[in-house]
Parts: structure tokens; C-alpha cells; sequence
């Protein structure tokens, strides 16, 4: 069974360190700065064996370099179709990653959208590493991808097992609960998750990873075959929506232009 650290880096993101069970090996999930993950490990006495890159922001990105200088014959996993620093293994959906001294494997998605080539790590114990794809009730800005990709993409991790682990890239939550609220005002299980939410801030707990099944009940990015945020974003746009597709578009415009 593999365990999952958590580093907080910058103001709101998270580097995450995917471990065997005795916390002896990791790999690297978008080292957006080395400090903190080179401090964590040699902490913990954990061996970095990999890295594992979703897309290629600097955020995700520059802490590439001085790990590899500390970790100098280690892989760097990437999306084939973006260019990623010192990549060693170009990825795309279908591709696997067998990390034996963690006893995981990892699968690849192609989740295009927030960037053309962003990708998604899933392994054997339901823990998705989605970068900037999805967020805790929210999804990411559309970059050099299209709305539609990220729509389609966000779809793809919707039809995971709802027991799916979400370790998004950033702590978010809080700000995409607002807009969640702007969207399903009514939505008691959003009311519910909010309280849940601040309980772990008020803590300093993180509110990441979350399970794809409250995804599913609060995350109006992936709801919007629901006719509550259809009518929400009919009202944002003016015109009747039919297709899932527009109602995302619609949804995610809204929050571009007035909330963010």
C-alpha cells in the first residue's frame, strides 16, 4: 500500500511525494520548487526515485533542476506533447509506469484543457495526481488548451470509481466553494462540504485530497448535466444549453470574468 506526503510550496500549491509503505522511496509529483521537497526527504530519510510531471508551468517545473542535482540519475516523467525540462520519458494516455520500489503502478490519461498536453497519474490504490485539471470543487483556467478539451478531459476522470483520491496541485477549496455556492446555491451537500472545509483550515489541515464521489455532488464543473447549474448558466449566457459541453463553457467564462 503506497502513502502519499504532502508538501505545501509557494503561497497555495502542493508537491506531493507518492511512498512505498515504510516511507523509504518516493517519486516526485510536480516539484514546482526543490527546497521543500529536498528538506522533506532528507528529514524523513526517503530516497527520491522519480519524477512525475503533469504539465509544464513553472509551478510543476522548477525544482527540476536542483533535485536532479542531489538525485542526478533519477527518471523525469512527462506529457509527450509539452516540453518539460529534463524530461527522460515522454507519456500519453495508455503509457504505464511500473515504480517497483513503492509496489504501485501508475496509469496515464491524457486530460488536455487547462494546457494542450497536460496528463494525469492514476495508481493502484485510487490516488489521482490531476495537477491543475481538477481542483477540490473547482477545475482549472483554460491556458493554451480549448474549453471543450477540459470539459472532455474532466468527463474521462469523472468515470473513475467515486472512491478515487483527488491530489490536486493547489489549495483552492475554500475560493471554489464560493462560486460553487453562486452556482448551486440550494445544494445541501455543498453546504455540508463547506462546513467540513473550514473545520480542517481552521485546523491547518489541508482540504486536499477530496474523493471523487463528493466531486460529484458539489463540483459544479462536473455537474452540469444537473439542471440547477444549467439554469445558472442559461441565466450567465442569455440562451437555452443543451449540450453538457456549453453548460462547462458557460460555467467556466462566469467564473473567469467575474470571480476570479
Amino acid at each position: 500500500m503506497s502513502i502519499v506526503l504532502t508538501i505545501p510550496a509557494f503561497s497555495d500549491n502542493y508537491i506531493w511525494l507518492l511512498c512505498d509503505d515504510k516511507q523509504q522511496y518516493a517519486a516526485i509529483v510536480d516539484p514546482g520548487d526543490a527546497r521543500p521537497v529536498l528538506e522533506t526527504l532528507n528529514k524523513n530519510n526517503i530516497e527520491a526515485i522519480a519524477i512525475l510531471i503533469t504539465h509544464h508551468h513553472s509551478d510543476h517545473v522548477g525544482g527540476i533542476s536542483d533535485i536532479l542535482q542531489a538525485y542526478p540519475d533519477i527518471p523525469v516523467y512527462g506529457p509527450k506533447k509539452e516540453r518539460i525540462p529534463y524530461r527522460t520519458h515522454a507519456l500519453q494516455e495508455g503509457d504505464h509506469i511500473k515504480l517497483d520500489k513503492i509496489g504501485t503502478t501508475l496509469q496515464v490519461l491524457d486530460t488536455p484543457g487547462h494546457t494542450s498536453g497536460h496528463i494525469v497519474y492514476y495508481d493502484d490504490n485510487e490516488n489521482l495526481f490531476c495537477g491543475d485539471t481538477l481542483f477540490v470543487n473547482g477545475c482549472g483556467r483554460v491556458f493554451d488548451g480549448t474549453l471543450k478539451d477540459l470539459h472532455q478531459s474532466l468527463q474521462k476522470i469523472a468515470k473513475l470509481p467515486s472512491t478515487t483520491k483527488i491530489y490536486c496541485a493547489h489549495e483552492y477549496t475554500l475560493d471554489n466553494i464560493g462560486f460553487a455556492k453562486w452556482v448551486e446555491e440550494d445544494n445541501k451537500d455543498l453546504k455540508t462540504r463547506e462546513q467540513q472545509c473550514w473545520d480542517l483550515i481552521d485546523n491547518n489541515k489541508s482540504t486536499v485530497p477530496s474523493k471523487l464521489g463528493d466531486e460529484l455532488k458539489t463540483n459544479p464543473f462536473l455537474r452540469c448535466h444537473e439542471r440547477s447549474v444549467i439554469e445558472k448558466a442559461e441565466k450567465f449566457t442569455g440562451k437555452i444549453l443543451t449540450d453538457s459541453a456549453d453548460v462547462f463553457a458557460a460555467i467556466r467564462q462566469w467564473k473567469d470574468s467575474e470571480y476570479d
